[in-house]
């Protein structure tokens, strides 16, 4: 799995557009900085997203994250690249990682997001969700992404470029 976060904000984000010759199309400004957050794991193997939304991001919500991701993949070892935010560390984190010896993470070199198969997932869904929105309130907007990230498969190919099925056959 691929793990990272992403931050959401009720002002929109602005991408070119068509639109009608003549006529310009508005965008509603939001004068506030009021956010939520998205924990993301991507299954490299699927696509498949497992999501957590948080008002924060900290060890405690992190934590919170490994053991949703536990849950969503109950019995079988779980190996999750993660980058190195200060919030990925801590007693929390430890404590799980202690009482689940099923999941392993790896952490990614320090400055290396393009690493991360989950940045993918983030924009793809900033294209289709957050990107020129019209949502007035933060709730519908984050309703909105969490859907698009659930019900969306983002294949990655992380997998396939360092030749997975022999690297599987080298550990059975």
């Amino acid at each position: 799995m691929a793990g990272d976060e992403a931050s959401l904000y009720l002002q929109a984000t602005l991408k070119v557009v068509w639109h009608a010759k003549g006529q310009t199309p508005m965008m509603r400004l939001h004068p506030g900085r009021e956010s939520t957050h998205f924990y993301g794991g991507l299954d490299l193997k699927t696509g498949r997203e497992t999501t957590l939304r948080s008002p924060i991001m900290n060890a405690a919500t992190s934590a919170l994250f490994l053991l949703r991701l536990l849950a969503a993949y109950p019995g079988v070892p779980i190996l999750l690249f993660w980058d190195r935010a200060p919030w990925h560390r801590g007693a929390a984190i430890r404590q799980v990682l202690e009482e689940h010896p099923r999941l392993e993470i790896i952490y990614y070199p320090a400055g290396s997001p393009d690493l991360n198969p989950q940045e993918h997932v983030w924009k793809a869904t900033r294209n289709a969700i957050s990107h020129n929105h019209r949502h007035r309130k933060l709730d519908q907007l984050a309703d909105a992404f969490e859907q698009h990230l659930t019900s969306t498969v983002f294949p990655c190919s992380l997998l396939d470029q360092h030749d997975y099925p022999r690297l599987c056959a080298m550990f059975n």
